[in-house]
């Protein structure tokens, strides 16, 4: 009997697990090239003279690039799986 209730509380801890993580993915908004270019639009807003154009060319590459391929590169890092929009 205590076999039994041990294998139904397993059971039921894992399904509440893939229950959550499930719930976590559904509520997560998929990353856009788009919303990647916004964010490097707004730190390129946070510089001064001549930096703010170079930065905001730098950001329109990066959005050409990710429309291509699906892959931003900020940089620093490059992370791919965008949606291309």
């Amino acid at each position: 009997m205590a076999v039994m209730k041990n294998r139904f509380m397993v059971a039921a801890a894992a399904g509440i697990a893939l229950y959550l993580l499930g719930a976590q993915a559904a509520l997560a908004e998929p990353m856009r090239c788009s919303g990647e270019q916004k964010t490097c639009n707004a730190n390129c807003a946070k510089l001064t003279g001549a930096a703010v154009a170079t930065c905001l060319a730098a950001c329109h590459v990066s959005q050409a690039n990710c429309v291509r391929n699906g892959c931003w590169d900020n940089g620093g890092a490059r992370y791919c799986g965008l949606m291309k929009q």
